[in-house]
C-alpha cells in the first residue's frame, strides 16, 4: 500500500498553528528551570507578551515580641514569644514567594544554647495548621478541656498547659503556605509550594532562616510532626542532613510516613486492632475480654490480624468452609459486629460501615480521629457517618481560643482569615513514601533518635500500620535497637487533648529528648 504524507492535503492555516505549537513547547524546553533547592513539581508558565498585574498579598503587621510567665509543678518559668511572618524566598531569584506565620517562645535565662534544643512543630493535613499541636498540646497555654478531650460548653478559653514542653527546650511553631495565616505573596505561586516535595523544601528554607535570624546554629535541633505533619517531618530528616543540617531528633504522633500500608488487604489487616480497641473501649466484647487491660487487648487483636485473619484474605475463596466460619466467629469475638454482618461484607469491614455498626443498637456512630467519642446516628439504617464525631466534638473550640489568645497576650492583630484545615491550599499529591528519607538520615547520622507516639482509638492513622511501616524500614540493628522508641496511648489521634495523656507523651519526651543530646 502506498504511503501518504499526513500534511500533503492538510491547509495551510493549520501548518501554522502547528508550527506554533511546536515552537512554544521548545520554548518551554529551553525555559529555566526552577531553582533546585525548592524542588518543584511545577512548570513556569510562558508569560504572555503583556502579563497582567498579578494581585499582590498585604503586608502582615510586623513581628511582635511579649514577655510571659507561667507556673509549673510551682516553679515560675518565663519565656519570650515571638510572633510574625517568615519570608520564604527563591534562593536563585532572591524573590520573596511566600510568608511562613510563626510563634517562637524561647525561654528566658538560658545562657548556653548549645544545650537547649529548640523544635520545628508542625501539624498536617496536610492543609492543617499547626493550631492543635500548638494550643492542643504543647504551647505554653492549651484550650481548656474535659480531662478526657471533651469540649465543654461554649464560650471556650484557654489556660496554662502543664504538659508544655517548653519546660525542656524552646518551641517554634509553624503554619505552612496556605494554612493559619500563611501565603503565597501571588495567588499562582500557591503551586511552588503544595505537594509532597515543594512543602518539604520551603519548610526547609524556614528553619535555614531561623537558625540565621535567631543565631541558633549551635543548639540541639528536632522536628515534631502530627499526622501529614510525620510525613513532612520524615521527609525532612534526610533532606535537613543533605543540606548541613543534622538533626539529633525526629518526633511522629499519629504517623502516616507510607501510603502502601493502607493499600490493598494490608488496610483491613492493619486497621482490624484498632476496630478490636473500639469495640473493648465501647464494652461490646465478651466479659473476659473485657477484663483485659489495654495492651493486653491490643495484644491479642493483633496476634489474629497477622496470623489468621492475614491468612484468610490471602486465601480469599481458596479458604475451606470450615476454615471460613471460624475466621468469621474469631473476627466477631475480638471487634464486636455480628458473625452474619462480617460474612455479608466478605471479612473486609470498612471504617464508614464498622463506624455505623458497632453501636447500632444504641443509635449512635464512633468517631474517626478519637473513637472513644460517638454522636447521635440521625439515619439509622446507614453505613455512612454523616460526620466525624470526634473532630466536631472539639474542633469549634480551638480557634475561638487561639484568636483570643493571639491578639490579647501575644499582641498579634490581623485581618487575615486564619485557615485552620483545608481552605488555603490547592491539589495535593495523592500517593507518598517519605520513608526512604528517614532511612537516609538514619545512614548519614547513626546518632539521630526517633520517637513515635500512636492511639489505640486513631482510625486516621492506625497504630498497627505504623508498626508495619516501622518494621519495613531499612536501618542498622544499632539504630533499630537504640535510637527507636515507641509508646502507645488510650486516646486517638490528637493524643495531647486526654489529660493523662499528654502527661504520659510529657514523660515521654523528656526522655527522648535527654536519650538525644549528648552530655556535656
Amino acid at each position: 500500500m502506498r504511503s501518504i504524507h499526513p500534511t500533503r492535503f492538510w491547509p495551510l492555516p493549520i501548518l501554522v498553528v502547528l508550527f506554533a505549537v511546536a515552537a512554544a513547547a521548545q520554548y518551554r524546553r529551553q525555559a529555566p528551570t526552577p531553582n533546585d533547592f525548592f524542588r518543584y513539581n511545577y512548570q513556569e508558565k510562558v508569560p504572555p507578551k503583556t502579563p497582567p498585574p498579578a494581585p499582590v498579598l498585604p503586608p502582615a503587621p510586623d513581628m511582635v515580641v511579649t514577655h510571659h510567665q507561667i507556673t509549673l509543678n510551682g516553679q515560675p518559668l518565663r519565656y519570650t514569644a515571638y510572633t510574625g511572618m517568615m519570608p520564604i524566598r527563591n534562593v536563585t531569584t532572591g524573590v520573596t514567594e511566600g510568608e511562613m506565620f510563626y510563634i517562637y517562645y524561647a525561654k528566658d535565662g538560658v545562657s548556653d544554647l548549645s544545650r537547649r534544643p529548640v523544635f520545628f512543630i508542625f501539624n498536617g493535613g496536610p492543609g492543617s495548621a499547626t493550631i492543635w499541636l500548638h494550643i492542643g498540646g504543647l504551647g505554653p497555654v492549651k484550650v481548656a478541656l474535659e480531662p478526657n478531650g471533651q469540649a465543654p460548653a461554649p464560650p471556650y478559653h484557654w489556660e496554662t498547659n502543664p504538659s508544655t514542653l517548653l519546660d525542656r527546650g524552646d518551641l517554634v511553631f509553624i503554619d505552612c503556605i496556605g494554612t493559619g495565616f500563611s501565603r503565597p505573596i501571588r495567588p499562582e505561586w500557591g503551586p511552588k509550594f503544595w505537594g509532597v516535595s515543594n512543602d518539604n523544601a520551603a519548610v526547609a528554607e524556614f528553619i535555614r532562616l531561623f537558625l540565621v535570624r535567631y543565631d541558633r546554629w549551635a543548639s540541639p535541633k528536632f522536628v515534631l510532626g502530627e499526622s501529614y505533619g510525620t510525613t513532612r517531618a520524615a521527609d525532612l530528616s534526610g533532606y535537613l542532613t543533605s543540606q548541613g543540617i543534622a538533626l539529633n531528633g525526629v518526633v511522629l504522633l499519629s504517623t502516616i510516613i507510607n501510603t502502601d500500608s493502607f493499600a490493598g488487604d494490608n488496610r483491613y489487616v492493619n486497621f482490624f486492632p484498632t476496630m478490636a480497641m473500639t469495640a473493648w473501649y465501647h464494652h461490646r466484647l465478651a466479659a473476659d475480654l473485657e477484663k483485659l487491660t489495654a495492651p493486653e487487648m491490643a495484644q491479642k487483636a493483633q496476634q489474629f490480624a497477622s496470623t489468621e485473619y492475614l491468612e484468610a484474605l490471602y486465601q480469599g475463596a481458596r479458604l475451606p468452609a470450615a476454615q471460613r466460619e471460624k475466621v468469621i466467629a474469631d473476627m466477631s469475638r475480638l471487634c464486636g459486629l455480628s458473625p452474619a454482618f462480617i460474612a455479608e461484607n466478605d471479612l473486609r469491614v470498612s471504617l464508614p460501615r464498622f463506624s455505623t455498626e458497632l453501636l447500632r443498637g444504641e443509635r449512635q456512630m464512633t468517631g474517626r480521629l478519637d473513637s472513644r467519642f460517638t454522636a447521635y446516628e440521625t439515619d439509622p439504617g446507614s453505613n455512612q457517618t454523616a460526620f466525624d464525631a470526634s473532630d466536631a466534638n472539639i474542633s469549634n473550640a480551638f480557634l475561638p481560643a487561639f484568636e483570643d489568645y493571639l491578639r490579647n497576650q501575644l499582641g498579634y492583630k490581623t485581618d487575615r482569615l486564619y485557615y485552620v484545615l483545608g481552605g488555603g491550599i490547592g491539589p495535593w499529591s495523592g500517593t507518598f513514601d517519605t520513608v526512604p528519607s528517614l532511612e537516609e538520615a538514619f545512614a548519614k547520622n547513626a546518632n539521630m533518635h526517633l520517637f513515635v507516639g500512636m492511639g489505640y482509638y486513631d482510625f486516621a492513622t492506625v497504630y498497627y500500620a505504623v508498626e508495619w511501616t516501622l518494621a519495613q524500614m531499612k536501618v542498622s540493628p544499632e539504630v533499630r535497637g537504640h535510637n527507636i522508641t515507641t509508646d502507645y496511648f488510650d486516646t486517638g489521634h490528637m493524643i495531647y487533648i486526654d489529660a493523662k495523656a499528654s502527661a504520659q507523651l510529657h514523660q515521654d519526651l523528656a526522655k527522648f529528648i535527654a536519650a538525644s543530646v549528648p552530655a556535656s
